[in-house]
This record gives C-alpha cells, structure tokens and sequence, in this order.
C-alpha cells in the first residue's frame, strides 16, 4: 500500500528550480519519491542528530524524507549536495 506523502514549502521551491535547470535530474527525483512512497523503510535511516531521517542518493545529491508509520505518511524534508545536507 502506498503512503501519502507531503512536501516542505522549502523543497517545493529547490524542486521548482531543479526543473527549469535541470529537467532530468527533476525527473529522476520524481521517480525515486514515487519509489519511496512504496516503500519508505528500504532506505537507509541515519544516525545521531539526524535519528527518525531517512536519506536516498541522486549523485550528487541527498534526498532526506522522514516516515510516520501510524499516519502512513512520508514527510520529504530537503535535497541538497552531499557536503551541505548533513551539516542540517
């Protein structure tokens, strides 16, 4: 069964952008949110100050989402490069 899912204000403006710039990569991205929407828990949970995110790669970006088994809703946080996302 799918999740429902929602999208920061935030993200939805870099994802706006990404797809005027960059069609492609946006339509990577479209595909790896529909791929997680399946299935949240296949991804890798991080650690330490970012406990309860989880985080897929789009070279050279990270995709971090976080997921609310009871609601059934995965929250998409942020995309950015590798080297600013976990300096959160």
């Amino acid at each position: 069964m799918p999740y429902s899912f929602e999208i920061k204000p935030e993200l939805a403006v870099k994802l706006r952008k990404i797809k005027k710039k960059n069609f492609l990569l946006f339509q990577r991205i479209q595909k790896r949110i529909g791929e997680i929407i399946e299935n949240p828990t296949h991804y890798k949970p991080l650690r330490y100050d970012m406990k309860n995110i989880r985080r897929v790669h789009l070279d050279p970006f990270v995709l971090i989402f976080s997921v609310n088994e009871n609601e059934g809703l995965v929250e998409f946080l942020d995309l950015d490069h590798h080297d600013k996302i976990y300096k959160r």
